[in-house]
């Protein structure tokens, strides 16, 4: 059984091998590293693609899996690449930059794009499940599985929607944004993200050891909350006064009403 999912996953990395280096040769060209962060949403959709047609039938659920994928992933990274483009290249990676003494293309290679496509490829291990072991039909838990899936989707959605606006205001420049979902969590669009993991989760508990596939959500949730998603953007606003202000009655993460 595991010798065919070992299968998919060998296809996934040599497409995300030869997806990434290609993306690292943009970067160079375009002379920005965060060439990587458009590239996220597609990565995701270049594995369930190849793992769908190379290792899989067309059923129901992987169908179902790769058209969610698909959605998420197109509208993530035309949203980044409509929100960073006539920028200056993110703060997060002008950092890297910063810290980095040498062996610049090697250290951008290996850390920023090999990095994030090994950790693509473990966030993609429930779709990678789904369409090595699926069979046709579907059932209540993947129904629910699509029900917190759109539920986050609208999070992230509509969180990045409201903040696109919020900026584009001149009137806001210096402030910080707490209406719409950003009033009852501090990063509503992180919050969907890390929810619509778990809701493909989901659709993997009607196969058998689906729930070995929990190392995806568990990741990018990990991710997320410790290590380059809420802790940087937090750090980027740290001493802000409205900023404090808004964290000491705001969710950090998961939606809660105003604390008082």
């Amino acid at each position: 059984m595991m010798e065919l999912f070992y299968s998919s996953f060998f296809d996934a990395a040599i497409s995300i091998l030869v997806f990434m280096t290609l993306g690292f040769i943009i970067s160079i060209i375009r002379k920005r590293n965060d060439v990587a962060d458009i590239l996220w949403g597609w990565g995701f959709i270049l594995v369930a693609l190849v793992t769908l047609l190379v290792d899989s039938h067309l059923y129901e659920r992987n169908v179902l899996v790769v058209s969610l994928v698909l959605l998420w992933g197109l509208r993530l990274s035309i949203h980044i690449y409509l929100r960073n483009r006539h920028k200056a290249e993110d703060h997060r990676y002008e950092q890297m930059k910063a810290k980095w003494k040498g062996n610049f293309y090697l250290k951008s290679y290996l850390n920023v794009f090999l990095l994030q496509g090994f950790l693509l490829l473990l966030i993609s291990i429930p779709v990678i499940f789904v369409n090595t072991f699926s069979g046709s039909g579907l059932t209540v838990l993947d129904v629910i599985g699509v029900a917190v899936w759109l539920f986050g989707f609208y999070f992230e959605t509509t969180g990045d929607y409201q903040l696109s606006k919020f900026m584009k205001n001149p009137h806001n420049k210096g402030h910080v944004m707490q209406s719409g979902l950003w009033k009852y969590t501090r990063h509503p669009n992180y919050f969907g993200e890390v929810t619509q993991w778990w809701g493909v989760f989901l659709l993997t508990l009607s196969l058998p050891y689906g729930f070995l596939t929990i190392i995806g959500p568990l990741i990018i949730t990990t991710l997320i909350l410790k290590v380059s998603g809420v802790p940087l953007l937090e750090k980027k606003y740290a001493g802000n006064p409205e900023f404090e202000e808004y964290k000491k009655r705001t969710s950090v993460f998961i939606p809660f009403p105003v604390r008082k």
